[in-house]
């Protein structure tokens, strides 16, 4: 079977579908990944996947632009004839979905998240939903990071119910990410491992930090992440060298493993606006770190407030800055009871062999002749 796997960053598929890419190599499956090309692209040969350079404008929001995205997922599309698409990232999905159907082609898209087009408000937001609810009619299966985005596609009728399926997120590795002894007590450091973007709540991490370094020298903060992401809530370098001239955080730079940093933090900070199921979240958990996250959709299903963590008001720096004193001035034993109540969690809900069953079921449904279809493809 040949499947095409497209995404808004070649970066995004090794990191986050690895698992899925794995599990359909070792089946015998044909994988291509279709997205602009980065530094991991190398990586992904070294797998066994081919990757095709898809040449998009990730941040923009030009129609002249996105209608030209929609031509050429569906040149690659004609090209590369697999037998079904995985799509992830909102444009990928949106103008993925309207070429696959124009092509007969099964597509199997993943709302990861929603963008900030869809968590803006009149006109643009408007205009977004049009687009989901034009690409998805008519689509088999959806898969969902989490109950709310489901039922709000439901509730503003962009889906029909039967279509959509639940993934916990993009899973974790629970023997890579596993429990780490809890730092020596020197004080209480408070670890956000995110991109420098707005929509992620960087700016309320960093005015709560202000706040809280003013009255006591017992806590730390630190950022570990890039700058300069191609997203239009990018925060800049200048922003970043303002806080860290200040002393208010510490700037851990980017690192492909995120598993000593992890270890060294007595608490992981995600103060977000929205999200599908962050993954350094379930990653924190897993590794027996207690979370701090906002109380949005997302977020509020990874972390169950006074047992692996707790939750805070979005966009509130005020709330963000209680909230991470209230931790700071817990026991240990409390501390290591909710670590240890997270990785619990990510045992029962979010091992990521759960999300490679769902897609080989969802696969299988719809192509339901695998081998036919690719002897089918491979002759013609």
């Amino acid at each position: 079977m040949r499947v095409v796997l497209t995404v808004n960053a070649a970066w995004n598929a090794l990191n986050f579908r690895r698992p899925v890419i794995e599990a359909l190599l070792n089946q015998g499956h044909h994988v291509t990944i279709l997205s602009p090309h980065d530094a991991t692209v190398s990586a992904l040969r070294a797998m066994g996947c081919q990757v095709v350079d898809l040449q998009m404008d990730v941040q923009g929001m030009s129609p002249r632009r996105d209608a030209k995205l929609a031509g050429c997922l569906a040149a690659h599309f004609a090209t590369l004839r697999p037998d079904v698409i995985l799509s992830y990232t909102v444009k990928n999905n949106i103008f993925g979905a309207v070429a696959a159907k124009r092509l007969g082609i099964p597509f199997l898209p993943n709302v990861s998240g929603l963008g900030t087009g869809f968590l803006s408000s009149g006109a643009l937001r408007m205009v977004v939903e049009t687009l989901y609810r034009f690409a998805f009619r008519g689509l088999p299966i959806l898969f969902f990071q989490n109950p709310d985005d489901r039922d709000l596609f439901i509730q503003r009728r962009l889906i029909a119910p039967v279509q959509a399926r639940l993934l916990p997120g993009s899973g974790v590795d629970l023997d890579q990410f596993s429990p780490r002894l809890h730092p020596p007590d020197s004080g209480t450091v408070f670890l956000m491992i995110s991109r420098l973007l707005r929509d992620k709540g960087v700016l309320e991490f960093v005015d709560a930090a202000r706040q809280i370094k003013s009255m006591r020298d017992d806590v730390h903060f630190q950022i570990l992440g890039s700058i300069g992401a191609a997203n239009r809530s990018a925060l800049g370098p200048a922003l970043l060298n303002g806080w860290i001239k200040e002393g208010v955080i510490d700037h851990l730079g980017e690192h492909d493993d995120v598993r000593p940093f992890i270890a060294q933090a007595d608490c992981v900070v995600l103060p977000s606006y929205r999200e599908g199921a962050p993954r350094t979240l379930l990653e924190a958990a897993s590794m027996a770190r207690p979370l701090i996250a906002t109380d949005v959709p997302g977020c509020r299903h990874v972390v169950d407030n006074g047992i692996t963590g707790l939750l805070c008001a979005p966009r509130d720096a005020e709330d963000l800055r209680h909230t991470m004193e209230i931790f700071a001035d817990l026991p240990t034993n409390t501390r290591m009871m909710m670590g240890g109540a997270g990785r619990e969690k990510m045992l029962r809900e979010y091992d990521q062999k759960i999300v490679v069953d769902r897609y080989l079921s969802a696969i299988a449904d719809l192509v339901p002749d695998l081998s036919t279809a690719t002897d089918t493809r491979l002759s013609a």
